[in-house]
């Protein structure tokens, strides 16, 4: 009860014009963003990030969050009608949207695709709503190790659901290293600085993010010089509806879906894998599991539903944590220390109108953003019409000026485009940029929660044991991190090729 007294307050927040003006605005942001391919949501919020920095942190943080769901939103528009995915977890949507755009259905396969992104979000918002508060209070009661026993449990969960658990670790220790950088906060000696003043504050990560993602992927795209070429697709009233009749008889494939989106959000896996477990999960349930990928409804609703779940979730252990749980949440993460604002427990007792109105503009902004694509998809399918060389430039300036905004100085620009090189190469060499985002994000945090607890117990590391919740903690943490190799240890008992 408490939960929904303290939403409808964060709708009074949330529903003020500014903040409603600020929403539409994201939307659109993030559905143009979500058009472009190599761009997507956490590109386009740390890009955009600088340009919050002069509003209240509610109106900033909704605006920022909007470009997210914009772009999981827009990101069925390249893959039914050009056949490129506008997101990776639009993949999956690429294997029956374009069927269907080909047989005239374009219209048919958009709607039921952000038909199905809404509910998904609905569900993980719903989610938020009445389980964050309560992570929220159990965590108020965590000390400097339990605190360390659940950053570890995030950076192994990173492992051991990865690809490739040895580039997972090497991205992460990549961020490690550069959140060592700057000044020790506990001893004040200087680490990894090289005489450079402009270090004593380290490596702020906005810097990071935006040569990682945005400068990173516009050369990816040059090498690949992107030219499109799609279907149209006419979305009106008669449309809209005739698809939503067809939706009830897909209603255990959203739920199936929702949950497993939800579920990937949390732990955290991510859109991608989700909307792929959601489409193969989908595809074995179905009586048309034989015809996926020839042009059926469910084979673009069960992959949207999976990923928009997926993506809204990712923000519950961000708030009750302060450990995010995808990318762009742990870009807002950095974006809500910069903003003075400690993501986590006392978020919900010291900032209760920023974290409700927050919530409450998920419920609108979805509501928002069904709205705005469903009507304006030619209008956003025609920016593909562009040419890339006017559209690159002008992300290169945007991605310029807000890596100048953070501090003033020219030297992050050089460091944005350094590490735009670097963020090149990792992608070529198939290296996950997330891992290496969270430690940069929580390594400061993490080092501190574990100095804390090494000089409480005096060096003892049977600590991380001492009591249940620590302890089971910590166990989890090390199963997870030694995941892959028990597979592979399994497999080979059994005699079956390791396929990992």
């Amino acid at each position: 009860m408490d939960e929904l007294n303290s939403l409808f307050q964060g709708f009074s927040v949330a529903m003020t014009w500014y903040n409603l003006g600020m929403m539409m605005i994201g939307i659109v942001l993030g559905v143009v963003i979500g058009v472009l391919p190599g761009l997507g949501g956490p590109n386009g919020v740390a890009i955009l990030l600088p340009l919050t920095f002069t509003m209240a942190p509610t109106s900033a943080i909704i605006m920022l969050s909007c470009i997210y769901w914009g772009s999981l939103f827009a990101g069925a528009i390249t893959s039914v009608l050009f056949n490129i995915p506008g997101e990776t977890h639009s993949v999956a949507t690429t294997f029956d949207g374009y069927p269907l755009a080909q047989q005239g259905r374009a219209g048919e396969a958009l709607t039921a695709s952000f038909t199905g992104s809404f509910l998904g979000a609905f569900v993980s918002v719903l989610l938020i709503t009445f389980l964050a508060p309560m992570v929220a209070r159990f965590a108020l009661k965590f000390g400097p190790p339990e605190l360390f026993a659940v950053f570890l449990l995030t950076f192994c969960s990173f492992v051991g659901t990865g690809k490739d658990p040895f580039k997972n670790v090497i991205s992460m220790m990549l961020g490690f290293g550069l959140a060592a950088i700057g000044m020790d906060s506990v001893s004040g000696e200087l680490r990894m600085t090289f005489g450079l003043s402009d270090l004593l504050r380290g490596i702020e990560f906005l810097i990071v993010v935006i040569g990682l993602f945005g400068i990173g992927e516009i050369l990816l795209s040059m090498e690949e010089g992107l030219a499109f070429e799609g279907k149209h697709a006419n979305i009106n009233a008669k449309v809209v509806w005739q698809t939503w009749k067809q939706l009830p008889k897909y209603w255990l494939t959203i739920l199936r879906s929702a949950i497993i989106g939800c579920w990937m959000g949390i732990t955290p896996g991510g859109a991608t894998a989700a909307s792929f477990m959601g489409y193969g999960i989908a595809k074995k349930f179905s009586k048309n599991g034989d015809k996926f990928g020839t042009g059926q409804l469910e084979g673009v609703i069960a992959p949207e539903t999976a990923a928009h779940a997926s993506g809204t979730a990712a923000l519950l252990p961000m708030l009750a944590l302060g450990i995010p749980g995808s990318a762009t949440a742990a870009v807002l993460l950095g974006g809500l220390m910069v903003w003075g604002l400690q993501p986590g427990p006392m978020l919900f007792v010291e900032q209760k109108e920023f974290v409700w109105g927050l919530i409450a503009s998920m419920y609108l902004s979805n509501i928002v953003g069904l709205v705005i694509v469903l009507s304006t998809v030619p209008l956003f399918a025609a920016i593909l019409r562009i040419p890339f060389a006017i559209i690159a430039p002008v992300i290169v300036v945007v991605c310029a000026i807000g890596a100048f905004t953070v501090h003033g100085v020219m030297l992050d620009v050089w460091f944005m485009l350094l590490f735009g090189i670097i963020g090149y190469v990792l992608k070529k060499l198939d290296y996950p940029l997330a891992p290496m985002v969270l430690s940069l994000v929580l390594g400061d945090r993490a080092e501190a929660s574990f100095r804390q607890t090494m000089m409480g117990s005096r060096g003892d590391l049977g600590i991380f044991w001492s009591n249940p919740l620590v302890g089971s903690i910590t166990t989890l943490a090390l199963i997870m991190l030694f995941w892959p190799a028990l597979s592979f240890i399994r497999d080979k008992l059994r005699g079956q090729p390791n396929l990992a």
